[in-house]
């Protein structure tokens, strides 16, 4: 890692090393925004009208502003997949239990 990049996350310092420090935060920044509305999704999301949507995904991104500041030296984005992840097999499993259920 280069000289400097010790004290920032992980994924960040490898997009500074490959793509530059301004392209870096862009590309950081659609990471984070891509996985709050996954876990957002995953997690929280109820069905709602299109136009409630949007406002919400746009308070997701303005709110990745303030988890970018916050991931230059936290690992953020490695939070975000970790619960992804668990968010993801939990609805998996539920979807399945659920099914097997069904079936009864």
């Amino acid at each position: 890692m280069e000289e400097g990049l010790e004290h920032v996350s992980p994924l960040l310092g490898v997009l500074i090393e490959a793509v530059g420090v301004e392209a870096a935060v862009y590309i950081y920044w659609g990471i984070l925004i891509a996985l709050s509305i996954l876990v957002y999704n995953l997690g929280f999301a109820k069905k709602l009208k299109m136009w409630q949507n949007v406002i919400i995904y746009i308070s997701l991104a303005i709110g990745s502003l303030l988890l970018l500041i916050l991931s230059y030296q936290l690992p953020v984005v490695e939070s975000l997949i970790v619960a992804a992840l668990v968010l993801g097999t939990y609805k998996f499993r539920l979807k399945k239990h659920q099914k097997e259920e069904n079936m009864q």
